[in-house]
């Protein structure tokens, strides 16, 4: 990924450096293992884990010649190694040392994404229980449905990450996971327990079933999770975009002293860290489409999966840690402009209110639905096309007939958000 969307917490996870300190821890549990079976002797073991971290350039220099990483990566450790270098990478097949060590990766990955989305959603609860009674317009389609209020509307999004939060836990657990079985998963030059011993270290799960690799829907189903929560934070993103519309003025990103929103009209203000998010959603997309391509791969394993997954995982967890921490910042410092919000619902001249008129005809005046729909509709599209407002025209309208004081019950906000209480105190539970 490039520099300006990476962060320095998940670049060195993802860092070459650090893929070859997991490489050799690996590789050094295996010849851990064996000393445990009474097959190495414990010098062995000993120096192994004793010799320096391979540098990468001398790595990279090995491989010009060897043509394979992993065989250079072993010929470099092994030399270092002052005594029982021949211990290293014994009984090995590359997936091997390749998958479990991906396994533990991919796991650290996934918990600093965890510790990310535990911050976001606790900026948004926060900011939903803060505007919980800051009524605003309801919209369907773009257009004007019903009032509800801020606070509602950042509390779908705190239960969308609490669910989000959830599959990823869940797919982590799936991809964290490792196999030392051999060639074609039949541990034929190493016993389960060498497995065994080398993934509980790792903390690690075991393939049950592998063949030369750990399978790949595991890898499909957490690149497809990071997608989704990419997903949620595009939603949330292209709600404050809508927001933020100079025509709708109800919230925007902040905007910071010495900012400039474009290079040639001084006015502006434009939502770039949303937008931002939404670009990056999409190639969390690709990414996940990229991980369903590598599930079917011939027989026990061919390596047309290796050269996606190079760029795929890294670059997703590193777009997504990215995405979620620029989210977790617009939102704790979203402007909200209460004011506005009401300014905008009065604007709609009562329409917001119709469907409490229409209920209040059903039950006070015990008219059928179609009978109510159509008096309230005739009335509102009059609203809608003179500019008049939907309380005053039916207070008029004869047919209408309701108490003034069941008029003003119906064009309450309060009445329409009586029961939304229940929401919050279903949020304190996550």
């Amino acid at each position: 990924m490039i520099p300006r969307y990476t962060l320095p917490e998940m670049s060195r996870i993802w860092s070459e450096e650090h893929k070859l300190e997991v490489w050799k821890e690996t590789e050094t549990l295996v010849v851990e293992a064996w000393v445990e079976q009474g097959v190495a002797p414990p010098e062995a073991a000993a120096a192994v884990r004793a010799a320096p971290q391979v540098d990468p350039v001398e790595w990279k220099v090995r491989e010009e010649t060897t043509n394979h990483d992993v065989a250079a990566f072993v010929d470099v450790l092994a030399e270092s190694v002052e005594t029982g270098g021949e211990w290293v990478h014994y009984g090995l097949t590359s997936s091997d040392m390749l998958d479990t060590a991906q396994g533990r990766i991919l796991k650290e990955a996934a918990t600093l994404l965890l510790e990310r989305m535990d911050a976001l959603l606790g900026v948004v609860k926060a900011k939903a229980v803060a505007h919980r009674d800051t009524v605003m317009i309801g919209r369907t389609h773009g257009i004007w449905a019903e009032p509800t209020t801020f606070g509602l509307k950042l509390a779908t999004w705190a239960f969308e990450i609490d669910r989000d939060r959830k599959r990823l836990a869940a797919a982590a657990r799936s991809v964290a996971v490792g196999k030392i079985s051999g060639a074609v998963g039949t541990y034929a030059h190493t016993p389960p327990e060498i497995e065994e011993f080398v993934c509980e270290r790792m903390g690690l799960s075991i393939e049950p079933a592998s063949s030369q690799i750990t399978h790949r829907d595991r890898h499909a189903e957490f690149l497809s999770v990071l997608a989704l929560v990419g997903a949620s934070l595009e939603r949330f993103a292209t709600e404050i975009r809508h927001l933020q519309r100079s025509e709708v003025g109800e919230a925007r990103e902040s905007f910071g002293t010495g900012q400039k929103g474009s290079s040639a009209m001084p006015h502006k203000r434009n939502p770039i860290a949303s937008e931002n998010v939404t670009g990056l959603a999409r190639l969390l997309r690709a990414y996940a489409a990229a991980g369903f391509e590598n599930v079917a791969l011939w027989h026990e394993r061919d390596i047309s999966h290796s050269s996606a997954e190079r760029v795929a995982l890294p670059d997703a967890c590193l777009i997504l840690d990215f995405a979620l921490v620029r989210m977790t910042k617009l939102i704790d410092n979203l402007v909200v402009n209460a004011e506005r919000m009401l300014e905008n619902l009065d604007s709609t001249r009562g329409l917001v209110f119709s469907q409490a008129v229409l209920l209040a005809l059903i039950e006070e005046q015990g008219m059928s639905r179609d009978d109510a729909y159509r008096i309230v509709q005739r009335n509102a599209m009059r609203a809608w096309d003179e500019k008049l407002h939907l309380r005053d025209l039916l207070a008029e309208d004869i047919d209408v007939a309701l108490h003034p004081d069941v008029l003003d019950r119906c064009f309450s906000a309060e009445h329409f958000l009586r029961h939304s209480g229940v929401v919050f105190a279903r949020l304190e539970q996550i």
